[in-house]
Formats: C-alpha cells, sequence, structure tokens
C-alpha cells in the first residue's frame, strides 16, 4: 500500500462507541507515511460520554498525528483551494453528519473540509457508524452511494437483530479504501458481514 505523501484529512464526528476502532487506523496512515490532518467536529470537542472524555479525545488524536486540530469552520476552509488535501476522510461519520452532508449542510469544521475537498474533485471517504442507516437515514446514504468522488470504508450490520437498521464501517479497511480511492475506484464489495 502506498500512502506515503498523500495528504490526508481525517475527519472525526461524535460516535464515540466507535474511537476505539478509529484510532488504531489513524496511527496505521501515519505509519504509512501519510501525512494526516486532524479536523474535529464540535461534538467531539466538548462531548464527554462513558466511552471517555473530549480532552482524552483529543489529545490522542494529537499525540498520533503530531498536528494541531482543525477545530472550527473557518480553520476547515483553507483545506479548498489554498492547503488542499489528496483526499478527505470522515471516521466514523455519525447519521447525522451523513444526513448533513447528503443534503449540503456545512455547519462544522468536518463537514467544511468535505465539502472543500469535493470542490477540488478530490475523493472524500465516509466511514459510517450509525443506528438509523436502514431507517430514516437510508436515503442519505443512497444519495452518497451515488454521488461522485464519494466512497465508503466497506460496512456491515453489526446487530441485525437488536439494532436492524443500524450500519457501521470496516475501520480495518480504511487505508485500503483511501488507497482505492486516490485510483477512482470503491473498494468492494462494499456490503460486508460483521
Amino acid at each position: 500500500m502506498d500512502l506515503k505523501g498523500k495528504r490526508i484529512g481525517f475527519g472525526l464526528t461524535g460516535s464515540h462507541c466507535t474511537y476505539d476502532e478509529t484510532f488504531p487506523q489513524l496511527q496505521r496512515l501515519m505509519d504509512l507515511g501519510a501525512e494526516v490532518v486532524p479536523i474535529v467536529s464540535y461534538t467531539v470537542q466538548s462531548t464527554d460520554t462513558k466511552f471517555g472524555d473530549a480532552a482524552d479525545h483529543l489529545n490522542r488524536i494529537q499525540d498520533i498525528t503530531q498536528k494541531s486540530l482543525i477545530s472550527s469552520i473557518p480553520e476547515a476552509e483553507p483545506l479548498g483551494p489554498k492547503e488542499p488535501l489528496d483526499c478527505m476522510v470522515i471516521a466514523p461519520m455519525t447519521g447525522n453528519s451523513l444526513s448533513k452532508f447528503a443534503n449540503a449542510l456545512t455547519d462544522s469544521p468536518v463537514l467544511m473540509a468535505a465539502k472543500a475537498t469535493l470542490r477540488n474533485r478530490s475523493p472524500v471517504v465516509l466511514a459510517i457508524s450509525t443506528n438509523d442507516a436502514l431507517g430514516l437515514n437510508g436515503t442519505n446514504l443512497a444519495k452518497l452511494l451515488a454521488a461522485k468522488n464519494i466512497y465508503f470504508v466497506p460496512f456491515g450490520q453489526d446487530d441485525p437483530i437488536k439494532k436492524p437498521t443500524s450500519l457501521v464501517a470496516h475501520m480495518n479497511l480504511l487505508p485500503e479504501t483511501i488507497e482505492s480511492a486516490l485510483e477512482g475506484q470503491q473498494l468492494q464489495p462494499i456490503l460486508r458481514q460483521y
């Protein structure tokens, strides 16, 4: 896998329960020689949960990337024309962010970075983690699956009995998905069993 020297935006949104699967992939990108630009949503910045405190998550992201966090819309906007990314990743991507992105709402640093990347016709990779992807958010998922320059980390139902509308990306496939996206291809199969 060749991601060495690639400038990759890594946006995190508030699916706190998947951070333990996400942070190792952030480290893998660093180990593969990518230049990772960390971008965090307002929820990531301010929400303490049973999965950890916001400050601890922010520190961990900075420790891994050795970069300051992009934490506001004005800080994310230059990722368009002035400081372009080779690829933008949103991992994990909540249902809330999924619905906003599908409908062109730009109200967070992560979504601004994604919009800026699409403006440059560069790939945006989404690693979803949402309890309603097969529910009310299904139309938004379908809209993004059909969109140009948007790619998905392969996903599946994490608990079809207790959470029948939930889908979660296989985070371990993130680097491979980025590599495929940089070549203009969706990593297949996109639907994979959990």
